[in-house]
Order: C-alpha cells, then structure tokens, then sequence
C-alpha cells in the first residue's frame, strides 16, 4: 500500500458556507483554499471560483444585504471570538462598521430596504449582549434595545419596523420576541413551560406568521409555525429525529429542511401549496446551509461526509435530483482512501444505549490501535464528516470510535440533560463502557487505546485519564477545561450564565467541581498527555492547560504542551493546524505505534 502523510489529509479545502447573490448570476462561499478562511465567487458560467477578499484575518461570515449584492462579513482577531462587522461593496474596498474590537459584535439581519442592519453587542457591558442597529450610509450606530440577559436579533420584519428577537436563557432554553423600532416595546410571543429553544425564522407573505423549527413541548425540532397576533403554535410537520436548516423560497410557497438522523443528515422539501413532502438522495455526510436559488428552481446546500469533504452541491426542485456543484475538496491522492463509518450502540453501566460512529482501516490489523474521539459541547454532536485527523489513522490502520455520550444533541431534550450539573461523571462513565465494548469485539488490542477531545471533549480526556488512569495508553487535550471552578472563573463573562445552567455554579456547585476536577486528581494520571491551546481562547483559557501542564511536569510525568500564539478556541490557520496535527500523529505514533501489533 502507497505509504501517505498526514499533510494531504490536512490540506484538503473545504467549503465553510455560501449564499447566493441575491441575482442569481454568482455564488459566494467561505473556504480556506490559501490557508486563511476568505469569500471566493464562482460565476455561473465559469468552471472554477476566484478568491475575491485578501485580509490577513479569517472570514467568520458572509451574508448579502437585502436586495443587493454587498456584503456583510465577519472577522475576528486571531480567534479572540470578538467580531468586528464589514461591509464589502461590489469592487470596493471593505468598510469598518463596528470599530470596537475589545467587544463582540453578532449580525442578525438587514433591513427590507437594505439601509440598516441589527446585530448584538457586550459594549454595554461585557455580561451581556444588547441590540443596535446601524445605518449602512451614515455608519450612525443606535443602541435600541438594552436589559441584562442575552438578546439577539433573528429578523428584520418585512414592514421594516419591527425586529424579531431571540432571548437565550440558556443554550437550549430560548423566548422570541417582537420588538418595536417605532415604540421601543418589547412583546414576547413564545409563552412556554419548560424548556423550549427556537431556530431558523421565516415570515410568510403578509408578514402575520413566522415559520420555524422547535422543540416546544417535544423531544424534538419539528416544523411550526406562530401566528403572531394570538401567539398560537400550530405544528407542521414533526419526527423522532431532529429536523435542521429551515429555509424558505422567495414565493414563500416552499420550504426546505433537513432531517438528523442519529449524525446523519437527509434532506426534505415542503410544498406549501400542495401540502407535499419530497426528499433527495445525497451520499453519507452532514447537510448544511441550505439556500434557495434566487430562481427557485434549485436548492443549494454544503454537503460533508466523511469520505466527502465540503462542496456545494444543489437540487434541482423538478426532479428532486442532486448534483455537485464545486470540487474545491477535490484531493486525488485521497481517492480510495477515506473510511465512512459504521452507526452503533453499546449499553452504558445503567443500559442506556450509546449511539456511536465506529470507523474500522481499511486493512485492519489481527488487532488494531484505537483512537476514541470525544466532541466538545457538551451540547454539541459528533456527525458524519470529514476529520483530517481521523481519516490519518485509520489510513495509518487504527480503528476510531466517535462516541455520542449522553449530553450530546440530536437524541432528544431527555438525552441532552442525563449530563447535567452532578451527573456529569456518568458521562464518563460512558467512555469507560466503551472502552470495555470495544475490548469484547476482539477487534482492538487492549493495551493500545488512546482518547482524544477537545473543549468539553477535553474535559472529558483529562477526567477518563485522571479517574479511570489504567485504560489508557495516551491521550491528547485540545483547549479542554481542567477544572470546572477555574473554568467558570475565567471564561468570557457574556458566557458564564449560559455555562452555569449546564454546569452548576461555583457557589452551589463548588464542592462537587472540587471533587470531580481533573486538575485535583493530576497525580493518578498515568498516560502521556499531548496538550494543545491556543494563546486568544475566549471560551476556555489558556490557563485550564497551562496549570495541569504544570502539575503534570512537577512529578515529571511525560506531558508535551503546544501553546499556539495566534489561535482561540478553533485552529483557523493552515500552518498551525500542519503543524498540531503532525505533532499529534507522532505523539500517537509513538505510543501506540501499530508496528508490534
């Protein structure tokens, strides 16, 4: 077999998002082809798209001002997470809106007549976001709505006088709101008990009604629609999987969507009009951003799958059929190469059953190395895409095991919250049966199993290895909290609340934090530790790896530590993702090293 790096794995282009311009001539789309995220354009009569912005900072967004074919793009500094808005006129240099760079600045949306836009901002106080909207020819910035909590703006409403507002109570408990540009009033419209979260809004024609998906009252997203003068709920459409990327035609007679299936993505189309449901094949993979064509006659999405990383890809609306539309992931090298993986579920200590994407090489060992790859979140849900880092080792021949442990979304309100506050080392709990799963296969060898995670999924790394220490071989952190109490201490003060209602807090919850905190239980540690964190991480501080670093190496354990200057939370940077992950892949190599198996 012809021997391959981890670097063609790592320099495959991907396609982060994309829009149509609002004439239908071009498409626009994030991709990190130069090893920055920046806006390429593909005309519809060229073969190959041209790089159209050259900042020597990534590009987090793009979206078009309504009507227009300007741009509103996000960029932040060197991954500090504080967004700074541009607008980028059609062969024109960018125009500076925000000009605050120690504040976060979140876009919601443009106005109908494309004068104003309405994003979030902490400028207020660093605690809380509040809502301003801006005039794109004077720049004049207005604070018009300010309360202490998390408000962001979802819609502009078609009459131009009103802006539909989201309140996050916490990550997944949300209230909408209509709020008047011309009353400054504020009318929540989403009575609710319990928990409920809202996403993806669209107004129908006269403006009365808002389509949308929701859990109220379900286990699940599904298709609804609130009328906004009784504030009444009515159902569309619901499942027994979560339904994601609502959009809707300019006609406003269709709408578009996708299903989650366990990680898996299927895609799903509305005819209002007909009151008939379609669906499109698409290979293995992720649908995102879905878009209507400005024609209406195709709806565009980004599809990623493991064995295919992200391209746009669009649906032809008469024959339900899809086709690929860029090849910017195109890696020739890698044809044959990639794995998809296999959906199980294992039973827990307490037989709950644990969904889990299990990637078996290709030319598998007697008995193979194994990498189990923990998500962060710990709302969040490992799916069905391309990894650089993953697809390496099973070329490298170790199989990898992608646990959804109980926390993860995608399985219903119910499972998302078996994690919370005092529960949070059942989850654990579940990374440990699947180590003891993964040994009764026969297929893995025992002594060679290595953990890796990152975020929440480092977290999760640093307590497997400090409570369960005889498991593991290695295991490698990526900007992982290790303790919980320091963690909630420093981490970006709009972010606390939202973090305290998974986590507890420090005044009720201290003790247990105390308990359970890796950092607190560094001496049983027995593996070697690869740790990774970027300098600008606004999330979880650089301070969470630096201090069990610092533990581990006053007893001398074997601890290797990349602190990584111009990074946050998310590597962006081409040269420092080469340069993390070859350095993860010989950590790996060197202690699970597959030649004497």
């Amino acid at each position: 077999m012809e021997e391959v790096t981890i670097d063609p794995f790592i320099h495959v282009r991907m396609v982060k998002s994309f829009e149509y311009d609002p004439t239908g001539k071009r498409i626009s789309f994030i991709s990190d082809f130069t090893g920055l995220p920046q806006i390429w354009e593909l005309d519809r009569g060229d073969r190959w798209p041209a790089q159209t912005s050259f900042s020597m900072k990534g590009i987090t967004f793009i979206k078009y001002i309504a009507n227009t074919s300007d741009l509103i793009i996000g960029m932040d500094s060197d991954g500090d997470e504080k967004e700074q808005l541009y607008l980028l006129k059609e062969g024109s240099e960018k125009i500076a809106l925000t000009n605050s760079p120690e504040h976060l600045h979140l876009f919601g949306d443009s106005s109908p007549d494309g004068k104003w836009i309405a994003w979030s901002s902490n400028r207020r106080n660093q605690e809380f976001l509040d809502i301003y909207i801006q005039n794109l020819e004077t720049l004049e910035i207005r604070l018009v709505f300010a309360a202490n909590g998390t408000y962001l703006v979802e819609k502009w409403f078609p009459d131009g006088n009103s802006l539909l507002v989201k309140k996050a109570n916490s990550p997944l408990d949300h209230d909408l709101g209509v709020f008047s540009l011309l009353t400054g009033e504020m009318d929540w419209i989403t009575g609710h008990k319990g928990e409920a979260s809202y996403k993806d809004f669209h107004f129908n024609k006269t403006g009365d009604h808002i389509y949308l998906l929701t859990n109220q009252d379900s286990e699940f997203y599904g298709l609804a629609f609130i009328q906004i003068a009784s504030k009444q709920l009515t159902w569309l459409e619901q499942g027994e999987w979560d339904f994601e990327n609502l959009v809707m035609n300019k006609d406003k007679n269709k709408l578009a969507f996708s299903m989650n299936e366990g990680g898996i993505s299927k895609g799903y189309l509305v005819d209002l009009d007909r009151t008939r449901l379609y669906t499109w094949a698409t290979p293995l993979g992720v649908i995102m951003n879905l878009r209507f064509s400005p024609d209406q006659q195709k709806v565009g999405f980004v599809l990623n799958g493991p064995a295919l990383p992200s391209d746009i890809w669009e649906v032809e609306i008469s024959t339900m059929q899809a086709k690929r539309l860029t090849y910017i992931s195109r890696t020739p090298i890698l044809k044959e190469k990639l794995v998809e993986p296999e959906l199980i579920a294992y039973p827990s200590f307490d037989h709950l059953e644990i969904p889990t994407f299990y990637y078996k090489p290709k030319q598998p060992k007697e008995k193979s190395p194994v990498v189990v790859y923990i998500h962060g979140g710990p709302e969040s849900q490992t799916r069905a895409v391309y990894s650089p880092f993953l697809q390496y080792f099973l070329n490298e021949g170790y199989a990898v095991a992608a646990p959804n442990i109980r926390g993860s979304t995608g399985y219903g309100k119910t499972y998302t919250h078996l994690d919370d506050g005092r529960k949070r080392m059942d989850a654990v709990k579940d990374i440990i049966f699947l180590v003891q799963w993964l040994k009764q296969t026969g297929e893995i060898h025992p002594e060679k199993i290595a953990i890796v995670g990152g975020s929440y999924g480092g977290f999760m790394v640093l307590a497997a290895i400090s409570h369960y220490p005889h498991l593991w071989a290695a295991a490698i952190d990526i900007v992982g909290m290790s303790s919980l109490r320091t963690f909630l201490k420093t981490t970006s003060p709009w972010r606390k609340k939202l973090r305290e209602a998974e986590y507890g807090t420090i005044e009720q919850d201290g003790e247990f934090f105390d308990q359970i905190d890796p950092l607190n239980h560094a001496d049983k540690i027995k593996a070697p530790l690869l740790v990774i964190h970027g300098v600008n991480d606004p999330r979880v501080s650089v301070q969470e790896s630096e201090q069990i670093v610092e533990k581990l190496k006053a007893r001398n354990h074997p601890v290797t530590f990349i602190r990584i200057e111009e990074e946050g939370h998310t590597m962006v940077k081409l040269k420092n993702k080469v340069d993390s992950y070859a350095k993860m892949a010989e950590f790996l190599q060197q202690y699970l090293g597959n030649d004497s198996v």
